[in-house]
C-alpha cells in the first residue's frame, strides 16, 4: 500500500509522550511492507539529528514548520483570546487545531489525493482531522487513529477539577464535542485504544465503523528485570508537563505517601519524567520525593523500584506508563484511569496489578507489596506474561495493518 499518514506531532524520538510512541512504533511496522509518507511538524526542539534518524523509518518525510507562538503586548491579549474563542465557535474548530492549521500542508494534501499516488490516508490523532474533506472517501480509505477522545479526556479534567484552566475548557468543551462529531463522519474506519472510548465514538458518530487497537510495549527497550530488588523504592513514570500527570503525582503525594512514610519511614518515591514545570518540581520538596526530571533511562529506575504507582485520576486511554511497567516486571498499584483498557481483574481478585483509587486503597495495596516478595513475584510475572501476549507493537502493528487493508475496494 501507499500509505499518507499525517501527525501534527513529531515522532521522534519515540519517548516524547504517548502519542508521539504510538505513532513512531505503528509507522515504523507498516513500514516493512509498505510505503509510508510521513506529513508532519517540526516542533521546537527538533534536532537535525532527530530528522536524519526518523528519515530512516519512512518511505518519504514533508515537513512543514511549526506555527509561530503569537505575539501580542499583554494589554491586548485578552482580546486576542476573545476573537480566537470566536472564531472557533464561528468554524466549529478547536483553537489548538486551528493555531496548528496550514493551508499550504492542506493544499498539498488535496493535490495528492486527487492525484492518486495514495491507497489510504491516517490521521494520527484527532488534530489533524481538520484535513480531511468528506470527498476523499471516493478516492482512497480514510482512517482516524484517534489515540484519545478530546471531548471526553476535557470533561473528565472538568469534573474532576485537574483542568489547569477551568473557565478555557468550560468554553471550548462544545466546540470539540462539535468538531469530533463532525469530522468522525469523514472516515471509512476510526481506530481507539480502549472499549471505553470506542463506546464514546458510538454515542458521537454510530454509523462510522470502529475498531480497538490498543498500545504496546517495544520488550527490547522494556526487559524484563532480572531480580527484585526489595526495599522500599517507589516510582511514578510520565511527562511532567502534562496536566493528567501532575494532577495525579500530586495527588500521590499530598494525600498518599504521608500515610504510608508513617508505616515505611525510609520509604521514597521517584518521579521520572521530562519537562516538569514549576508546580511537578514544587513536589519534589515533599519528605521522601524525588523530581527527577528527563533521565537517560526509564527502565533503569523501573527496574530499581519495587512498585510502581499509576494513580491517575483524569485522562482516558489505555496507557503506555502502565503497559511498560508490567513490561518490566515491575508491580503496578494503578486507578481506573491508569489501568483502562486492561483486563487485569479475575474473578474479583487482581492477578496482574492491584486496583486502588483511594488514599487507604493505596497504602492497603502498596504495603501488601512491600510486605510480601511472593506476591510481587506473582504480580511481576503475571504482568509481563499479560504484556508479551497482547500489547506489544508487533500485534498493534499487525492489527492496525489489517485495518489499513480492509474492504479497500
Amino acid at each position: 500500500m501507499q500509505i499518507l499518514m499525517l501527525s501534527s506531532t513529531f515522532p521522534y524520538p519515540p519517548t516524547r509522550g504517548g502519542t508521539e510512541v504510538r505513532t513512531f512504533n505503528l509507522l515504523r511496522y507498516l513500514q516493512n511492507n509498505h510505503d509510508v509518507t510521513l506529513v508532519t511538524q517540526r516542533s521546537p526542539d527538533t534536532s537535525e539529528d532527530d530528522i536524519t534518524a526518523l528519515k530512516a523509518w519512512v518511505t518519504e518525510l514533508i515537513l512543514i514548520p511549526s506555527p509561530p507562538a503569537p505575539q501580542q503586548p499583554k494589554l491586548l491579549r485578552p482580546l486576542y483570546q476573545i476573537g480566537r474563542l470566536v472564531r472557533s465557535f464561528a468554524v466549529g474548530i478547536p483553537p489548538n487545531v486551528l493555531h496548528r492549521y496550514s493551508q499550504s500542508l492542506q493544499a498539498w494534501i488535496d493535490q495528492h489525493v486527487q492525484s492518486g499516488k495514495f491507497d489510504v490516508i491516517t490521521c494520527e490523532h484527532g488534530v489533524n482531522a481538520v484535513y480531511i474533506r468528506p470527498e476523499f472517501q471516493r478516492s482512497l480509505k480514510t482512517v482516524l487513529n484517534a489515540h484519545s477522545m478530546g471531548y471526553r479526556w476535557t470533561l473528565n479534567h472538568l469534573q474532576m477539577n485537574a483542568s489547569a484552566h477551568v473557565w478555557r475548557d468550560r468554553l471550548y468543551l462544545p466546540i470539540i464535542h462539535r468538531y469530533e462529531k463532525r469530522h468522525a463522519q469523514q472516515f471509512s474506519t476510526i481506530i481507539v485504544t480502549t472499549p471505553e472510548d470506542q463506546e464514546e465514538l458510538k454515542t458521537l458518530c454510530p454509523h462510522t465503523p470502529a475498531q480497538v487497537i490498543p498500545n504496546g510495549v517495544d520488550l527490547d527497550l522494556f526487559p524484563y528485570r532480572e531480580v527484585d530488588p526489595g526495599g522500599q523504592k517507589l516510582v511514578f513514570v510520565g511527562a511532567m508537563d502534562s496536566d493528567h500527570n501532575i494532577e495525579g503525582a500530586r495527588f500521590f503525594v499530598t494525600e498518599v505517601m504521608p500515610q504510608l512514610r508513617q508505616r515505611y519511614p525510609e520509604l521514597t518515591l521517584d518521579i521520572v519524567g521530562a519537562r516538569p514545570n514549576a508546580t511537578a518540581q514544587a513536589l519534589g520538596q515533599a519528605p521522601g520525593v524525588t523530581v527527577t526530571g528527563r533521565v537517560p533511562s526509564v527502565v533503569d529506575y523501573l527496574h530499581q523500584a519495587v512498585v510502581c504507582v499509576v494513580p491517575l485520576r483524569t485522562g482516558f486511554g489505555i496507557k503506555n506508563k502502565t503497559l511498560e511497567a508490567m513490561a518490566a516486571g515491575v508491580p503496578v498499584v494503578g486507578s481506573d484511569r491508569g489501568l483502562e483498557g486492561l483486563n487485569i481483574d479475575n474473578m474479583g481478585t487482581s492477578l496482574y496489578a492491584l486496583r486502588a483509587n483511594r488514599p487507604e486503597d493505596y497504602v492497603t495495596a502498596v504495603s501488601q507489596l512491600l510486605d510480601n516478595p511472593q506476591l510481587r513475584q506473582q504480580i511481576s510475572q503475571k504482568g509481563r506474561s499479560l504484556v508479551e501476549s497482547t500489547f506489544t507493537w508487533e500485534q498493534a502493528g499487525k492489527r492496525y495493518e489489517q485495518a489499513l487493508a480492509q474492504d479497500r475496494d
